[in-house]
């Protein structure tokens, strides 16, 4: 039987507009930055070559999940990366990111003519469901940015934000999403103006209704390991999923769906597409060959608690869920969510690894 996934090829022009320029002056230069991590709405899951997406996705920005990283850039030194994470030295990130430098050489020209020592550290736990690749990447990319600008002419704010976007998508393709607030966009979808596979944009302020603007996203850490199978290999799982083409076209029709909920106010239909988005990303896994699952009983006895919750309270408590075993737990800050959060902390937290919960909001 012929299997059809992912069959597009897509290249990038190495000439585009975020081809790099030698630099007129290369000093030595500490810069630092802070991005945050975002969780998926619409999710993508299935990619080309370059990290190029195989369908359009959207995120919430988280607020207080983020990733701090200061970049020390030796110049005229034989280059090499040093990475620490939380102040331990990690030598296979740093192989990560020196593979990565060596990639995006054609953006940044300057970028092997030197030493590194990169410092990070994450406000939210290691192996939470929260996206660090996202966060992780976006920041280095900021810091890669600033580098850019002290050693060239000064750059306008949207395009720098353009570019960091750019290369922040070939470390980490949902990390294009973390250097913007709000709802975020990336994939080419008519439904958004000036959308693109190469970089993300943020969704029109204007097409969003005020009950959407403030969220809350309390994860439950209901798994603290190291994933199964990674999203790197579960995307490549994708090219031969038999499921795949119908996944991609559906993700460009929830999207159109998505628009309009957004631009209404509709909560009920928000809720039922969200969770519906969250349960195809991992039915795909359970279709892939090899097939493979990444959640736990915790999971679907959340997932099953917040659905009876949800029946006999009427109150808009849904989920989400990133490629793992943790649930994103969303409900609106509008005043009303005392009871949701009483509920989360005293019937929920029993799914827990470690009782763990990590509190965030989305708000712009």
């Amino acid at each position: 039987m012929e299997r059809r996934g992912i069959a597009r090829v897509y290249t990038i022009p190495m000439e585009n507009e975020f081809s790099g320029k030698k630099a007129s002056k290369i000093a030595d230069c500490t810069v630092s930055a802070s991005c945050p991590s975002n969780i998926a709405l619409i999710k993508y899951w299935g990619k080309y070559a370059g990290q190029i997406p195989a369908n359009p996705s959207i995120s919430y920005t988280l607020n207080h999940c983020k990733t701090n990283t200061s970049l020390e850039f030796t110049a005229d030194e034989d280059f090499s990366v040093q990475t620490f994470l939380g102040g331990k030295e990690e030598t296979g990130f740093a192989a990560k990111i020196e593979k990565y430098f060596r990639e995006i050489e054609a953006y940044l020209p300057w970028i092997l003519q030197g030493k590194y020592i990169i410092r990070t550290e994450n406000t939210f736990p290691h192996s939470s469901g929260i996206a660090s690749s996202a966060s992780g990447f976006g920041a280095i990319a900021k810091c890669l940015m600033e580098l850019d600008e002290s050693f060239s002419a000064t750059l306008d704010v949207e395009f720098k934000m353009k570019k960091a976007s750019f290369l922040a998508r070939l470390g980490s393709g949902s990390a294009s999403r973390s250097l913007y607030d709000g709802l975020v966009v990336w994939g080419k979808t008519g439904e958004v103006e000036g959308s693109s596979d190469l970089f993300a944009v943020p969704f029109p302020v204007d097409g969003i209704h005020p009950v959407f603007r403030s969220f809350n996203d309390w994860v439950l850490l209901i798994h603290e390991g190291e994933k199964s199978v990674s999203s790197t290999v579960g995307h490549g799982l994708m090219k031969t999923n038999p499921y795949a083409a119908r996944r991609f076209q559906e993700a460009h029709e929830n999207f159109e769906m998505m628009k309009r909920i957004l631009k209404n106010g509709d909560m009920k239909s928000f809720i039922k597409l969200v969770e519906h988005e969250a349960l195809t990303l991992h039915a795909m896994m359970m279709m892939s060959d090899p097939a493979f699952i990444l959640l736990k009983t915790g999971t679907l006895a959340v997932i099953n608690t917040v659905w009876e919750f949800r029946k006999r309270t009427e109150l808009p408590l849904f989920f989400t869920l990133d490629a793992g075993a943790n649930a994103h737990l969303l409900f609106p800050s509008d005043g009303n969510e005392g009871k949701i959060q009483e509920f989360i902390e005293k019937e929920l937290l029993q799914y827990t690894q470690n009782n763990g919960i990590v509190k965030d909001v989305m708000r712009f």
